[in-house]
C-alpha cells in the first residue's frame, strides 16, 4: 500500500517537471539568437536541443533513471543561469526601479506646481 502511494506521489513530481521543463523550452524557443550570443550563453540551438532532450526524457522515462535526472540538471541551470542572463541582456530583469512611482512616460509629475 505504501508503495502505491509514493509511486502516486513520484509520478505527480514528475509530471510536475516535464510540465516545466516544457515551460523552460518555450521560453527558450520565445528568446532571441543574438541574446544568448551577448549574455555568453553558447547559442539558442544548443539550449533547445538540450531542453527538448530533458522534456522527452522527462515524459518518458522513470524519473529515478539516469538520463532524466541529466535532463532534470539542464532544465535547472538553464532556469538559474542562463534565463536571468537573458533577461538581463534583453532588458526584461526585475531590476532595482528608477524613479519614483509618481514618475510618467516623459519624467516626474509634480503635480500641476
Amino acid at each position: 500500500m505504501l508503495i502505491y502511494g509514493f509511486q502516486s506521489v513520484l509520478s505527480w513530481v514528475q509530471l510536475a517537471l516535464g510540465v516545466y521543463s516544457a515551460v523552460m523550452l518555450i521560453d527558450a524557443a520565445v528568446r532571441r539568437d543574438d541574446a544568448y550570443r551577448a549574455a555568453d550563453k553558447h547559442n539558442k540551438a544548443m539550449w533547445l536541443i538540450f531542453l527538448g532532450a530533458a522534456t522527452a526524457l522527462l515524459f518518458l522515462l522513470p524519473l529515478l533513471s539516469f538520463l532524466p535526472i541529466i535532463g532534470l540538471i539542464a532544465v535547472i541551470v538553464y532556469t538559474v543561469d542562463v534565463r536571468p542572463a537573458l533577461r538581463a541582456v534583453a532588458g526584461g530583469g526585475r531590476g532595482p526601479r528608477r524613479g519614483s512611482s509618481s514618475d510618467g512616460p516623459y519624467g516626474p509629475y509634480n503635480g500641476g506646481r
